[in-house]
């Protein structure tokens, strides 16, 4: 009978074969600049079980040329100007709760709407000199903006509803993350440990019954029973800008649109070596592509004559190098550069 357990365990963690030879891959390959690694609840389960997480429709770039506006001719003319590093959070130290808040988008595949409302709070928090540290509500920009956001979304959309309705406050669930709780409407699905190492994350795995694959819960109209004044009000609690919904496209206007006037929201090709990152630069070493995935740029660097982005993704402050990892920049690859957006470089942030 032990002997029978122990072999049924056994089984149960076994390795996929396919994801150990291609960690082995990626760490034994001369060049790579990232660092692969196992994760024990993660390493049995064939290579691409992350793709639910991946919510970028295919259609997003396509919304993006129809329907958001290039910035000005003249935006990147300072170009030569751009130093060779930045961090949002350490050029704003004032809005750097805001902008190191990572947060997690549990089993759900609302990526999209996770890496504009991020932005979004970095950049009112930036706009009014920190006076305004909110995080504004993923959950309101998820199930609201998109009927079914849980199976994906563009990144225009979260834009457009900023712009022209306001989305409500509210962070991580169970008050979790530096800004706290008494928002308006928090993220209701759980916390999960996602794709990677598993580190000292203590949320559980996807797919087990803590954290079961999600589906959309319905726009709420009223705030959380433990919101807080000023923030209690649903119709009175919105926040949004006046302009245009803007694309960057160049890496001299992403830099540019970052340290004028904070992060932005940006997209890229999910292959599946992505799933075990570690840490260090990434860049596409093997497998095949799973879906489009959206984060946030919060800056950027050079390490051993390698140009970098850094990146805040919305799988939880655990995962890769503290919720954040590094992408090779103005190779464009993975498409990276391709769908960066924002608010436009004179529009106002306020009351909606």
């Amino acid at each position: 009978m032990k002997a029978s357990l122990v072999l049924l365990l056994g089984v149960a963690h076994a390795r996929n074969a396919e994801r150990e030879a291609m960690v082995n891959e990626i760490n034994s390959k001369p060049g790579v600049l990232w660092k692969a690694g196992f994760n024990k609840n993660f390493e049995e389960l064939p290579v691409g079980a992350s793709a639910s997480l991946c919510g970028v429709l295919p259609h997003s770039e396509q919304e993006l040329l129809a329907h958001a506006v290039l910035p000005p001719k003249n935006f990147a003319k300072m170009a030569e100007a751009i130093p060779t590093s930045f961090d949002a959070a350490q050029n704003w130290p004032n809005c750097a709760s805001v902008i190191t808040d990572v947060r997690d988008q549990s089993n759900c595949g609302c990526c999209w709407a996770f890496g504009a409302a991020s932005a979004a709070s970095d950049r009112i928090c930036i706009y009014t000199n920190g006076t305004k540290q909110l995080p504004i509500s993923a959950e309101a920009t998820c199930f609201c903006a998109e009927s079914n956001g849980c199976g994906g979304g563009t990144l225009f959309t979260p834009w457009s509803y900023f712009l022209n309705k306001g989305a409500v406050t509210g962070g991580n669930q169970n008050a979790t993350g530096p800004l706290g709780g008494g928002f308006c409407s928090a993220f209701s699905l759980p916390h999960c440990h996602h794709h990677g190492p598993i580190g000292n994350d203590p949320y559980p795995p996807e797919g087990t019954p803590a954290c079961p694959s999600q589906r959309s819960p319905a726009c709420k109209s009223t705030c959380d029973a433990d919101a807080k004044s000023p923030h209690n009000v649903y119709t009175s609690d919105k926040w949004g800008f006046m302009g245009s919904v803007t694309t960057y496209r160049t890496v001299a206007d992403i830099q540019t649109a970052v340290m004028s006037q904070g992060p932005v929201e940006a997209a890229f090709t999910v292959y599946a070596d992505f799933e075990n990152y570690e840490s260090g630069i990434y860049h596409h070493v093997s497998g095949s592509a799973l879906g489009g995935h959206a984060i946030r740029i919060v800056g950027w660097g050079t390490e051993n004559g390698q140009d970098y982005w850094k990146v805040a993704n919305s799988w939880n402050p655990y995962w890769g190098e503290k919720g954040y990892f590094r992408i090779r920049r103005g190779n464009n690859e993975v498409g990276i550069e391709s769908q960066v957006t924002a608010n436009g470089p004179n529009d106002k942030w306020g009351p909606k």
